[in-house]
């Protein structure tokens, strides 16, 4: 099959082994996946991954041998996959199974190939009225929603998002929906227009003129993020870490111990919240992209979407050559979307 390869460098293979489902797998056939700020990690030597990375897909179930009701069905997917045995499992946190693997980040291949395989459990069926284009775009909503597992927001409560990234403007269009006092906090103007007119509140600089937020979501892709994010939040109050990044932050841990600053990870989070917010247009994501290429020119779409002031690139595992080129407005994007 054709496969994005990661080992010192990302490479292209058009003769990559197909894999083969383990007992309770499917094997799905990818539509679309999209490079999220992990995968441009990865490619900087971020968890060591060797493979396929990739792992935000829409896809179609080739083969299910035990939940034989998939074959067919386009669908989403979990990336985490859990052994559910274990007491971790047995627990509630399959999420942090001690022996999971995870899709495109870990000891998994991913999704910039023609097929991979998860769990059948891990699989999500996508009602018609999501396009793939909005399905791409499940798991790292689903990333946005667990903020809301993890930390109480109340009417009164001051929050910001700081990063206006891919994952910090679907964290702000959530947040925008909790009733709550939020700003975002950003450095390009375009993007945080896609918010402001959403009436989400933003500011465009490095610095904020006021302090004291009650809950700071960081979101900027930065080592640097948690450092500003304690100089934002008030004493007690609560930092969300949502950046992953191969270099090591610098941070004043004595001022978050002074300050008794609570400060949550955030990782996976929960899929039907945010199908359901995508089913129903609660949030814009075809704003948010801004191009896609054919899988051989993978090398091409991470460059773009290395590059400052871009969203999100597709790689679309379905489209010819000839319909990759130019830029894609947000129609355009839809009019290639073949759901």
């Amino acid at each position: 099959m054709r496969a994005l390869t990661l080992k010192t460098t990302l490479e292209y293979c058009d003769q990559y082994p197909t894999p083969e489902p383990a007992k309770g797998e499917a094997l799905v056939r990818v539509l679309q996946a999209g490079i999220c700020a992990t995968d441009l990690q990865l490619v900087r030597g971020y968890m060591g991954f060797q493979g396929v990375p990739g792992h935000e897909f829409v896809g179609i179930v080739e083969e299910a041998p035990v939940e034989t009701g998939l074959r067919g069905q386009r669908v989403v997917g979990e990336i985490n996959a859990a052994c559910r045995v274990c007491s971790t499992c047995q627990a509630g946190r399959h999420t942090h199974c001690p022996h999971r693997t995870t899709l495109g980040i870990d000891r998994r291949d991913g999704a910039f190939a023609d097929f991979l395989c998860l769990p059948t459990e891990n699989l999500y069926p996508l009602p018609d009225d999501i396009t793939n284009d909005q399905a791409v775009f499940v798991e790292p909503l689903a990333a946005a929603c667990q903020i809301l597992e993890q930390v109480p927001i109340g009417a009164q409560d001051r929050v910001l998002v700081m990063g206006d990234g891919k994952l910090g403007l679907l964290c702000a269009q959530l947040l925008h929906h909790v009733p709550c006092h939020l700003t975002v906090l950003g450095r390009h103007h375009e993007k945080l227009q896609i918010l402001a007119q959403r009436g989400i509140h933003t500011h465009q600089d490095s610095h904020l003129p006021s302090r004291g937020f009650d809950i700071v979501v960081e979101a900027t892709g930065t080592p640097d993020g948690l450092a500003w994010a304690s100089a934002y939040v008030r004493p007690r109050g609560t930092i969300v870490l949502k950046s992953t990044c191969h270099e090591q932050p610098t941070v004043d841990v004595t001022a978050l111990v002074v300050n008794e600053i609570t400060v949550v990870g955030s990782r996976c989070g929960p899929f039907p919240p945010a199908m359901a917010l995508l089913r129903d247009h609660a949030v814009d994501v075809q704003a948010l992209i801004h191009k896609r290429f054919p899988i051989h020119e993978g090398n091409k779409a991470f460059d773009w979407a290395a590059t400052n002031g871009v969203l999100k690139v597709i790689v679309d595992l379905t489209q010819e050559p000839e319909q990759a080129e130019g830029h894609l407005t947000p129609g355009d994007a839809r009019a290639h979307d073949p759901k």
